[in-house]
């Protein structure tokens, strides 16, 4: 039988047509689910709490939980981090002093009288969502088979993720501090053009 195009269609081609409408189907699922930012990390929290009762149940898959929660801290931390980094910006600036060169501008405020400009997030909100979600459904997944069930003394690796977890959080509040910015809005949000 003959398609429109008068040449027969190939299985690769069959493959790849099913492929490209499964992408396209995926791609409207989130496109649908992007404004409501709410009920998407709800969705994440249910995900990571059925991913923790497996764990806990279960009684292993520590190791898979483990690197899952390290993943998750990188990603915070991605999330928590300008994304032009001033500490990186005053190196560069430093050593283009040191050759002769004049002094930059850094990404960040540094005076009072320095125009506002709005804190650009290293990893933005909706990709760390995504990051995560997809984090935690490959997780879930990994409990189910039991080449993953490495067998480990759990409760070094709890006190060593809370340690790592402190030192990094110690780490990137004294950069905040240092640099002076924050990567909550915080406040009330203005409305323009509304009833009062």
């Amino acid at each position: 039988m003959m398609s429109d195009s008068g040449t027969d269609s190939t299985p690769m081609q069959n493959i790849s047509l099913q492929y490209t409408k499964l992408q396209r189907q995926y791609q409207q699922i989130l496109d649908r689910w992007t404004p409501h930012v709410l009920n998407r990390w709800l969705v994440t929290g249910g995900l990571l709490f059925v991913f923790m009762l497996r764990i806990v149940l279960a009684q292993g898959w520590y190791i898979v939980c483990y690197a899952h929660a390290i993943y998750l801290l990188n990603l915070l931390l991605a999330f928590l981090q300008p994304k032009f980094d001033p500490s990186l910006q005053d190196d560069l600036m430093a050593d283009e002093i040191e050759e002769g060169g004049e002094a930059g501008v850094s990404p960040l405020p540094s005076q009072r009288d320095d125009e506002f400009r709005p804190f650009v997030r290293r990893l933005p909100e909706w990709q760390f969502w995504l990051s995560a979600t997809r984090a935690s459904v490959i997780s879930l997944f990994c409990t189910f088979s039991e080449v993953f069930d490495v067998p480990v003394y759990w409760p070094i690796l709890v006190v060593y993720f809370f340690v790592l977890f402190a030192l990094t959080m110690r780490r990137q509040i004294q950069h905040m501090i240092k640099y002076k910015y924050v990567p909550f809005d915080i406040g009330r949000k203005a409305r323009y053009g509304g009833a009062k």
